[in-house]
C-alpha cells in the first residue's frame, strides 16, 4: 500500500529583495502548509497585517524572495519502489531542488534540480527515488510573483485589468494583489501539504466518479481511473475494484509491462432505487461512500492493495435551462428536474492568509449562509478552487456551489505557458471536485467578456489575445472530457446562445446579469429598473461591525461606544481608508445614504446608518427579484464573507460577525415572504412561497397612521401554490396615502408581514423614541421584548457594542405601532439596562 508522510517542519529565509536588515538571511522556523506571512507572524517578526496601517508597512514582502528548506531523511528505495515528492500547492513561482550528500555539518555536496513551478492552483510531483537513502536538504526557492508577472507583461504586452498590478500574468490568486475589498499582501509559500509518497508497481493517479440518475431511479456511477505504473516491475495484471454504497465491481484489468506510464480504467456501476440528493429546503442530502482499490494479480493471486482512494458521492441530476421565451433567455437551475430559485451569495477566500482557514471555520461560515436562508454559493473567479473541506461541508448541508474558473476582471494572455497552465489546473481541479454533488456549475470567468465589450479594452488590446480562446474553446473542451455531467457557462455575466456582437453579455433579459450601476452610479431604487433572468452579482457596501472596527481599525482609545472617543474626521483618516478599498467608497456610501436616511455627522450614527442602508438596499433588490419568479430564477448577492477587517459588500465581516445585512438577507430569502411591489399603475402584495406546501390564509392589508390609526383596510382569502408567487392587487384606498409623511401600508399573511411607505424614512414624521422595552434574564443571556408605540423601523440590538462576543438572533425588524418582537441575546455578565439604550438599541427612527 502507498505510504504517505507529510513534511511539516521547515525553515524560511528571506534571500533577496527589499528585506529589513534584521530579517535578511536569517532562517526562522516555518510550518507547512504556510506562507512567508504566517511564518513571520508566528515568530513575532512582523506585525499583524490586518491591523491599523500594517498592510502598508509590509509592502516590502511583495518583492522579496524566499527559501523554504527542510531535511529530506528517507530510507533508500527498494528496487521496485518509487519515492515521490508531492507538492499539493506552491505559492507561486518557485524552483525545487534537493541538495544531496549533506554531511552532518549541513554543507551541500551537490544539487539536483527537480523543476520550476508557476501556478499555485495545481500540484507538482517529482520522482526522488535516486535521491533518498542519505540525508539531503529539500529546498524551494520562491521568486517574487509580482516581478515575474511584470516581466511576463513586458514579454507579451500589457493587457487591460481592473487594478494596477499585472495579476493576469501569473497563475496566482488574483485578489492576492489586492481588490476593492481586500489587502495587497501577495503571499509566498507552500500553501498546501508537502508529502513524501512511497509506492510500488502502480498507484492511483486520478479518480473521477461521474454520477447521473437514470429515468427509472437507478443511480449510475461512471468511474474513470488513471493508474500510473512505476516502470520498475509489473509481475501480474493490475485490477481496479470500485464499491459504491456497498455494491462492488471490478472495472478493468491491465496486463502491463515494465514501462512507466498512465493507464486509463473506466467502468459503470448501477445502484438501484437511490435516494436523491437535494439542495437545502428541497429535501435531504444522502451521501454514498465510494471506494476505489488497486491490486496486482487476479483472484487468489491478488496482492495486498497497492493503493486506495475513498470519498463520497450523491445521486442527483443538474441542468441549466437556457431556453428562449417571450422575455429573452432563461437561466434556471434544475435539480433532479425541478426548477430551483437560487438564493445565493458570492464567496471569496475566507482569509487572505489561506493556510489559516480550517474546516471548522468553513463549516461555521456555511452554517451562517444557511442561517441567512441561502441555498447557493458562487465561488468567485479571483480567488481559489475551493478546498475539499469546503465542498464536503456543502455536500452535507445541501448548499449548491457555482465554481468560477479562476479569471477575473482582466484580459488574459493565451500564449504558452499560460494556455498549458490553464489546461493543467482545470483538468486537475475538475477531476478533484467531480465527486461533490454540491458542485452544479462551472463558469468560465468573472466579467471578462463584459469587460471586453464595455471597459475600453479593445483599442489598447489591438490584436493581442485576451481570453476568448479559453472561454469558447479550451474550457468547454476540457470539461466535456473530464466532467460532462455539469453545465458550463462561458462567463458571468453572459447572454447564452449569442455572441457578444449579437447580444450584450450583460443584457438583463438574457442569462446572467451583474448590476453595478447601483452602488457605482445610481440609487438602489433603480434595482427595479430591470427584471433580470438571473442576477449573479449585485451589492451595496457597509462597514464592518463595531467590535471588528474597534479591534482592527479604531485607535486604541476608541473602542468604547461613545462618539467622543472617535477622532474627528475618522472616516476620512488614513487608517480607515486603508480598510476601505473601493474607489470613492466613502463618497458612494454618503451618496447612497442621502436620499434615504440623510448623512449623519457623528461617526457612531454614520456607522449605524451605513450598515442599515446596506441592509435596506439589498433587501429592496431581493424582494424585487423574488417577486418575479420564475422569470427571475436566482439572486446571488455580492458578497457573503470578508477576508480581513474592511468596509465592504459582505454580510459577514472579517472577524466572522454578522452585519445587519445578514439579517436583511435572511428576511428577504425566507421560505415565505410578503412584499409590496409596483405593478402597472398600482401596488400589489407579492406573496412568495418557496416551499413544497400551499400557503393559505387571509391576506390582510391596512393603511394606517404611523401611530397605528387604521385609515383603510381589506382582507381576502388566498392560496399560494408551492414554489410560486401570487400577486394580490391592492384596492385604490390602499394604493395611495392622504399624508405621505404620516402613513404606512402593512400587509400580513399569517405571521409574515410586509411594510410599505410612500416616502423615504428621512421624510417621515417618525417618533425618534418609538419603542418600550422589557429585559429578563434567561439561560446564557437576556430576553429583550420590544413593543412599538409608533412605527419603528429597522429595530436592532447592536450587541457587539456591549460585548464583542455577544450574539443576537434578530436585527433590522420593522414594527408597526402596537406590535412586539423579542430578541434573544447571548452574553455573559453585562448590564441589562445597556441593551435598551443607544448605541446598542438602534432604530431607523433615531437617525431622523
Amino acid at each position: 500500500m502507498k505510504i504517505s508522510r507529510d513534511l511539516t517542519d521547515w525553515t524560511l529565509t528571506a534571500t533577496g529583495g527589499p528585506v529589513p536588515a534584521d530579517l535578511a538571511g536569517v532562517p526562522v522556523p516555518a510550518t507547512v502548509p504556510g506562507t512567508s506571512h504566517t511564518a513571520l507572524l508566528e515568530q513575532g517578526l512582523i506585525p499583524d497585517p490586518y491591523l491599523g496601517t500594517n498592510e502598508t508597512s509590509l509592502a516590502w514582502m511583495k518583492r522579496a524572495t524566499w527559501r523554504y528548506a527542510t531535511v529530506l531523511d528517507e530510507p533508500a528505495a527498494a528496487p521496485d519502489e518509487r519515492v515521490d515528492l508531492l507538492f499539493e500547492g506552491i505559492d507561486t513561482v518557485a524552483a525545487v531542488a534537493v541538495d544531496t550528500d549533506v554531511e552532518r555539518t549541513g554543507v551541500s555536496q551537490g544539487r539536483t534540480h527537480l523543476g520550476r513551478t508557476a501556478n499555485m492552483h495545481r500540484s507538482y510531483r517529482y520522482d526522488v527515488r535516486e535521491l533518498v537513502g542519505t540525508p539531503a536538504n529539500l529546498v524551494v526557492d520562491l521568486d517574487s510573483a509580482l516581478e515575474t508577472a511584470e516581466a511576463e507583461e513586458q514579454r507579451l504586452g500589457t493587457r487591460p485589468m481592473a487594478y494596477g498590478q499585472p495579476f493576469n500574468m501569473v497563475r496566482k490568486m488574483a485578489c492576492s494583489f489586492g481588490w476593492d475589498w481586500g489587502p495587497d499582501l501577495q503571499t509566498a509559500g507552500l500553501w498546501k501539504p508537502v508529502r513524501v509518497q512511497r509506492w510500488r508497481v502502480a498507484r492511483l493517479a486520478r479518480v473521477t466518479p461521474l454520477v447521473t440518475v437514470a429515468d427509472d431511479g437507478t443511480g449510475l456511477v461512471d468511474v474513470r481511473v488513471e493508474v500510473e505504473t512505476s516502470g520498475l516491475s509489473v509481475s501480474g495484471p493490475l485490477i481496479v475494484d470500485v464499491t459504491v454504497g456497498g455494491r462492488g465491481q471490478t472495472i478493468g484489468s491491465y496486463g502491463g509491462d515494465d514501462s512507466a506510464h498512465i493507464k486509463d480504467f473506466t467502468g459503470q456501476l448501477e445502484v438501484p432505487d437511490v435516494d436523491l440528493w437535494w439542495p437545502a429546503g428541497h429535501g435531504e442530502q444522502p451521501l454514498y461512500p465510494i471506494e476505489v482499490t488497486l491490486y496486482e494479480g487476479n483472484g487468489e493471486d491478488r496482492s495486498e492493495p497497492l493503493d486506495a482512494w475513498s470519498g463520497r458521492v450523491a445521486f442527483r441530476t443538474v441542468e441549466v435551462d437556457r431556453s428562449r421565451d417571450e422575455h429573452g433567455t432563461s437561466f434556471t437551475f434544475l435539480i433532479n428536474g425541478k426548477p430551483i430559485f437560487a438564493r445565493g451569495a458570492n464567496w471569496i477566500p475566507d482569509d487572505h492568509l489561506l493556510t489559516r482557514i480550517t474546516r471548522e471555520r468553513l463549516e461555521q461560515r456555511v452554517d451562517q449562509a444557511l442561517g441567512a436562508n441561502l441555498n447557493m454559493l458562487r465561488v468567485w473567479g479571483g480567488g481559489i478552487y475551493e478546498s475539499d473541506d469546503f465542498y464536503d461541508v456543502c455536500d452535507e448541508k445541501g448548499v449548491l456551489v457555482w465554481q468560477d474558473i479562476l479569471l477575473a476582471c482582466a484580459a488574459y494572455p493565451e500564449e504558452d505557458p499560460h494556455w498549458a497552465e490553464f489546461e493543467a489546473e482545470l483538468r486537475e481541479n475538475a477531476a478533484r471536485l467531480a465527486p461533490h454533488p454540491s458542485l452544479v456549475l462551472w463558469n468560465g470567468n468573472n466579467e471578462n467578456i463584459w469587460g471586453h465589450e464595455d471597459w475600453d479594452w479593445k483599442e489598447p488590446l489591438g490584436d493581442l489575445t485576451w481570453g476568448a480562446g479559453y472561454y469558447y474553446e479550451l474550457f468547454p473542451r476540457v470539461l466535456a472530457e473530464v466532467d460532462p455531467t455539469r453545465p458550463y457557462s462561458n462567463g458571468s455575466p453572459y447572454s447564452p446562445g449569442f455572441t457578444p456582437e449579437e447580444m450584450h453579455p450583460n443584457d438583463p433579459n438574457h442569462g446572467t446579469h451583474h448590476q453595478w450601476d447601483v452602488w457605482n452610479k445610481v440609487d438602489y431604487t433603480h434595482y427595479r429598473d430591470d427584471v433580470p433572468r438571473f442576477a449573479s452579482e449585485f451589492g451595496f457596501q457597509g462597514p464592518a461591525t463595531w467590535a471588528t472596527t474597534a479591534r482592527a481599525i479604531l485607535p486604541d482609545n476608541a473602542g468604547a461606544p461613545d462618539s467622543a472617543d472617535v477622532p474627528e474626521g475618522f472616516k476620512d483618516s488614513e487608517v480607515f481608508l486603508l480598510h476601505q478599498k473601493a474607489g470613492g467608497g466613502n463618497e458612494k456610501l454618503d451618496h447612497g445614504l442621502a436620499p434615504h436616511l440623510g448623512i449623519p455627522d457623528d461617526f457612531v450614527d454614520w456607522h449605524w446608518a451605513t450598515q442599515l442602508n446596506q441592509a435596506r438596499a439589498i433587501q429592496y433588490a431581493l424582494e424585487h427579484y423574488r417577486s418575479w419568479w420564475p422569470r427571475t430564477a436566482g439572486a446571488i448577492v455580492w458578497q457573503l464573507n470578508d477576508c480581513w477587517p474592511v468596509t465592504s459588500w459582505a454580510a459577514i465581516d472579517g472577524d466572522g460577525r454578522r452585519k445587519p445585512l445578514w439579517y436583511a438577507m435572511r428576511h428577504a430569502f425566507a421560505d415565505r415572504v410578503v412584499t409590496v411591489q409596483p405593478r402597472g399603475d398600482g401596488l400589489v402584495a407579492a406573496l412568495v412561497n418557496d416551499t413544497d406546501a400551499p400557503w393559505t390564509g387571509q391576506v390582510d392589508a391596512a393603511r394606517t397612521t404611523l401611530s397605528g390609526e387604521v385609515l383603510a383596510a381589506s382582507g381576502s382569502e388566498v392560496s399560494v401554490p408551492p414554489r410560486s408567487v401570487t400577486l394580490v392587487p391592492l384596492a385604490d384606498d390602499l394604493n395611495t396615502a392622504a399624508d405621505v409623511t404620516n402613513e404606512v401600508l402593512v400587509v400580513t399573511l399569517g405571521d409574515v408581514r410586509g411594510i410599505h411607505t410612500w416616502v423615504e424614512s428621512k421624510d417621515l414624521t417618525l417618533d425618534p423614541a418609538p419603542v418600550r422595552t422589557t429585559v429578563t434574564a434567561e439561560d446564557g443571556g437576556y430576553r429583550v421584548e420590544v413593543t412599538a408605540t409608533s412605527l419603528a423601523l429597522g429595530v436592532s440590538l447592536l450587541v457587539d457594542r456591549l460585548d464583542p462576543d455577544a450574539q443576537v438572533d434578530e436585527q433590522v425588524i420593522d414594527l408597526p405601532a402596537g406590535t412586539t418582537t423579542v430578541f434573544h441575546v447571548t452574553t455573559a455578565g453585562r448590564d441589562p439596562a445597556a441593551l435598551t439604550s443607544r448605541p446598542v438599541l438602534r432604530t431607523e427612527n433615531d437617525l431622523s
